[in-house]
């Protein structure tokens, strides 16, 4: 990756009156040995318009606040920094409600601090192409995937099967998967839905809500990101039942979500999606244990206890 342009460089083919088109919001913590690309990944973007780079700290305990806050200083026309004094992830405030509320742009990009970009027309692409196509809502691309020391793991992270565009149906149902850090769409998702707080992984509930707008593209043209593997990773690192069990538990609440707002034909959808994998992945002794529960309490409705009292 090249040496990032002086801001001067970066704004010189933007209007100085045009507010941000883009909002690029990065979630970091406790990455320290990979902001610096992400943030770089940012810094060589080519556009004929402005964009804003919004880099949330969630109280790292590394040197990660100290790197953003000199890419900060020296670019302070251009990234905007939210440095957090307690962790909130840990106290149930997910940082995208902290964050979205704060972006200017009329679309975001996302990005955590651990993922980077490489194609320098990613924004100028992405963002061309929602502009020409109201119909669309999001757009996003492929990534490779490499670990902790920058070895090369693959080459692709996103199967063949979903390197396409989706339905607003499919992506309600969620039936797409869209790489988080290729998202790129309109920011027009107001209310936060308090449900997204309960689940690890709010990707798909994101996902499953924007549908409501239009469409997805998938961008074969834009040259692939980066995916990180670490440690550090809280979704890349959880064993494979753990991220069954994630899954399970975001479908409940897109279950309870749909649920509360009044859309039966979507709750049906989700309650049986979440019931299905809740059976085939249940040992067999707890499915036993709450089959006899659940006929102890259809018992007790059908045959009422008879008090025959005194005489």
């Amino acid at each position: 990756m090249t040496n990032p342009r002086t801001e001067i460089e970066i704004m010189q083919s933007w209007n100085p009156a045009d507010k941000p088109l883009v909002s690029v919001m990065c979630i970091t913590f406790n990455h320290e040995h990979y902001i610096e690309q992400a943030i770089q990944g940012f810094l060589i973007q080519e556009t004929n318009f402005p964009f804003e780079i919004i880099i949330h700290d969630d109280a790292s305990t590394d040197k990660t606040s100290k790197i953003v806050h000199e890419y900060a200083n020296k670019y302070p026309e251009i990234i905007r920094p939210i440095f957090q004094n307690e962790n909130q992830y840990s106290q149930g405030k997910k940082p995208p409600s902290i964050v979205v509320p704060q972006c200017k742009g009329k679309y975001i990009a996302v990005c955590e601090g651990d993922d980077f970009w490489t194609d320098e027309k990613k924004l100028q692409i992405q963002v061309d192409f929602l502009e020409d196509n109201p119909d669309y809502v999001i757009s996003g691309h492929d990534a490779f995937i490499i670990d902790e020391d920058g070895n090369h793991i693959k080459d692709s992270k996103l199967p063949n099967n979903h390197k396409r565009d989706y339905s607003g149906e499919e992506l309600i149902m969620d039936k797409a998967w869209i790489l988080t850090m290729s998202w790129v769409y309109r920011n027009i998702i107001k209310d936060y839905a308090p449900e997204r707080n309960m689940v690890k992984n709010g990707d798909n509930f994101f996902i499953s809500i924007i549908g409501h707008y239009g469409k997805s593209k998938y961008h074969p043209e834009i040259k692939p990101a980066g995916y990180h593997v670490h440690p550090g990773g809280i979704w890349s690192m959880l064993s494979d039942q753990d991220k069954r069990d994630s899954k399970i538990n975001t479908w409940f609440w897109i279950y309870r979500y749909y649920t509360r707002i009044g859309e039966e034909k979507y709750a049906k959808h989700f309650w049986f999606r979440y019931l299905v994998n809740v059976v085939t992945s249940a040992p067999s002794s707890v499915l036993l244990k709450e089959l006899l529960n659940r006929w102890l309490q259809l018992r007790s409705k059908i045959f009422p206890k008879v008090d025959f009292g005194k005489d």
